[in-house]
């Protein structure tokens, strides 16, 4: 299933696109996409019936409708940092051994064509193109990726927005760099994990101004999903909803020669994740 979350800001509602790309209305089946739903089998079931005879759900018009995050009262968004052997290479960085982990507040995520905004005092804004991984059921103490990954509800295109001195060159840790407002971009869509056989097979790109900056693939991830959750369920518990955003490939702009290409006000970044759906921003000073 590709479930989303239309409507303006703050008061976005559940909708399901439909295998003939027909956007359909959730709202009379469930109140949200959120932890709730994704935690509750029986509430899911009901979702997943509905899809399979979508013409019981009201058609919704997608004409300037927007469409927001696909998923609502994030718990949390943990991150991993140097994830993919080309991206740690392009920085210098030694291949890491165990995850490097930082965290994102929820209130970073927008959707997927939000405005992006560049911080006041930014001048190394950075882009990264990530798989999200949405938890469907609590994970502690996993004793196996394969075990991890059945705790997974779905998976979704995240936009890892950085700013570079920030994060590195003005003290303590990673987070100061990562926590600007609209630095999440997620969506468009949830996808379910029956529409995604491999997580580790499945490509990246990005493009600044129409030119293709970074294009990768999962399989080329250091610690592969299903041992990054069983990883994360010995420090922390996960919860459903909660979102694991788990590294970007190379082509980043601080993986560049100078002058590097960092980003400002007037780009358009667009990324997309194979089978997850296409992003796009505008930036904007804040």
């Amino acid at each position: 299933m590709k479930l989303l979350r239309v409507g303006t800001a703050g008061a976005e509602r559940p909708a399901l696109l439909d295998r003939d790309g027909t956007l359909r209305d959730l709202s009379g089946l469930v109140d949200d996409i959120d932890g709730e739903l994704l935690g509750d089998a029986s509430a899911l079931a009901r979702v997943r019936e509905a899809a399979a005879t979508p013409d019981v759900l009201p058609p919704l018009d997608a004409d300037g409708l927007r469409i927001g995050p696909p998923v609502g009262r994030i718990g949390k968004i943990v991150c991993i940092g140097l994830n993919y052997h080309d991206h740690a290479a392009e920085t210098g960085a030694a291949i890491p051994e165990e995850p490097i982990l930082f965290f994102k507040a929820p209130d970073t995520v927008v959707g997927p064509e939000d405005t992006v905004l560049v911080p006041r005092g930014s001048r190394k804004m950075d882009w990264e193109v990530e798989l999200a991984v949405v938890i469907g059921r609590t994970a502690r103490y996993l004793d196996s990726a394969e075990e991890a990954l059945g705790h997974v509800a779905g998976y979704a295109t995240a936009h890892d927005v950085s700013e570079r001195e920030f994060q590195i060159e003005r003290g303590g840790t990673w987070d100061k760099g990562k926590n600007c407002e609209t630095f999440n971009p997620l969506g468009p869509w949830l996808v379910t994990v029956d529409e995604v056989p491999d997580p580790q097979a499945l490509p990246l790109k990005l493009w600044v101004n129409g030119e293709l900056k970074q294009d990768g693939t999962t399989a080329a991830q250091i610690f592969p999903v299903g041992e990054v959750v069983r990883y994360l369920s010995h420090f922390m518990t996960l919860y459903p909803g909660d979102v694991i955003n788990t590294g970007t490939p190379a082509g980043v702009a601080m993986g560049r020669p100078e002058p590097k290409p960092y980003l400002r006000a007037g780009d358009v970044v667009e990324l997309e994740v194979e089978g997850l759906g296409r992003q796009r921003q505008a930036l904007k000073d804040a």
